[in-house]
């Protein structure tokens, strides 16, 4: 028989066994869990067309839980704490595939080639005129009918000094969508240990062309119901005013004096009323775009979550749920109605590609695309 001390070895012995055949999964990519549970991949449905789908969760010493998926490098499910320390996942969004692929507004998706809107599905490079799919009125949108949050990425997990991470990766052949030039595009999510969410663009292309990437998650930090009473400052003295199908009509005005003007925390809701349908402005960050610097700060007062949006893009798009209705059912049977999120775009202007007077959206070959965008959470 063992004694105890020889049982203890025995115990000892296995518990490494298990631990070195894990690390060999792990590092040969046919295991399903990579460095302690930090990344885990699971399947997530198929597509339309049959195409397996993976949804790969990534967790920080602090619990925090975020869920990407491959199909649109899309953010299904952020899981942070409030002031008591009570989890609660803080963006809309569906516990299933199908419904991403027939109804989802974009929910957590990365949109390119080109984010937001240009005129009339229409803008001319080097002497030539190219035509994009109409799919917002007369406008184009979010890159078209088939744009970035409709594809599948090629995704890499991997463990960072930053934290859990994974690497997606698109080839945009030339034409698509319109679009000229092969455009190499990666999107990197990692998860730190102070809960925040880096996001990271970068992209090349063999022909000018332009882009413009983001992500579209929609928040709610208490986790159900509008919005309205959550405090927003954002970093924006200025905005690109718009006509009525939402293109900006080319100037830039200051914020203050309308019901724009979020350059102090203000409730959602305290001016709301006087827009029509609610919010969905591109705001001219003051930082410009030429460096890392803080865009936004959110405060939802009943469980004390925050988020912090820090990027190096020159503008920012607010909206706020305007065209939900009520017709979606999501996450935890949640019927999404209108204004129950809000959207916190960091980017480019919108219809940049048709205004000189913009930032630029054009990539040319030889140059390298690159941009950042931070999400922090924390409680007060």
């Amino acid at each position: 028989m063992l004694g105890r001390t020889g049982m203890n070895r025995l115990i000892a012995a296995a518990v490494s066994a298990c631990l070195l055949i894990g690390a060999a999964l792990a590092a040969n990519g046919r295991g399903r869990i990579y460095r302690r549970d930090r990344i885990v991949r699971t399947a997530f449905g198929k597509t339309h067309n049959g195409v397996p789908v993976e949804l790969y969760t990534l967790t920080n010493r602090r619990g925090m839980i975020v869920k990407i998926m491959n199909y649109g490098a899309t953010i299904t499910e952020i899981h942070v704490p409030d002031r008591h320390g009570v989890m609660g996942d803080v963006v809309l969004g569906f516990s299933s595939l199908k419904p991403y692929l027939d109804e989802s507004p974009y929910f957590g998706a990365t949109i390119g080639r080109v984010a937001n809107r240009i005129a009339r599905g229409k803008f001319t490079l080097d002497g030539k005129q190219y035509t994009l799919a109409v799919n917002n009125g007369p406008n184009s949108l979010h890159g078209g009918k088939r744009g970035f949050d409709k594809v599948i990425w090629h995704a890499a997990p991997a463990m960072t000094p930053l934290g859990p991470s994974v690497r997606f990766s698109y080839l945009s052949k030339d034409g698509e969508e319109g679009y000229p030039g092969n455009l190499s595009v990666t999107v990197t999510f990692t998860l730190a240990e102070d809960n925040s969410i880096k996001i990271e663009y970068a992209a090349t292309t063999d022909k000018d062309t332009p882009i413009n990437l983001t992500n579209h998650s929609y928040f709610n930090l208490k986790g159900s119901g509008d919005v309205l009473g959550h405090e927003l400052m954002i970093a924006a003295d200025r905005y690109t005013p718009i006509d009525d199908t939402l293109i900006p009509t080319g100037q830039i005005k200051p914020v203050k004096g309308t019901p724009l003007d979020f350059t102090r925390l203000t409730t959602i809701g305290s001016r709301i009323k006087q827009l029509p349908g609610g919010y969905d402005y591109n705001y001219v960050l003051n930082s410009g775009g030429h460096k890392m610097a803080l865009a936004a700060r959110v405060v939802e007062p009943t469980t004390g979550r925050t988020l912090e949006v820090f990027t190096s893009q020159p503008g920012l798009q607010f909206y706020s749920g305007n065209f939900l209705d009520g017709s979606i059912i999501g996450k935890y049977g949640h019927i999404y109605k209108k204004h129950d999120a809000f959207c916190l775009e960091t980017q480019h202007f919108p219809d940049s590609v048709n205004h000189p007077n913009f930032p630029t959206t054009i990539l040319r070959p030889g140059e390298h695309f690159h941009s950042t965008t931070i999400d922090k959470f924390g409680a007060i």
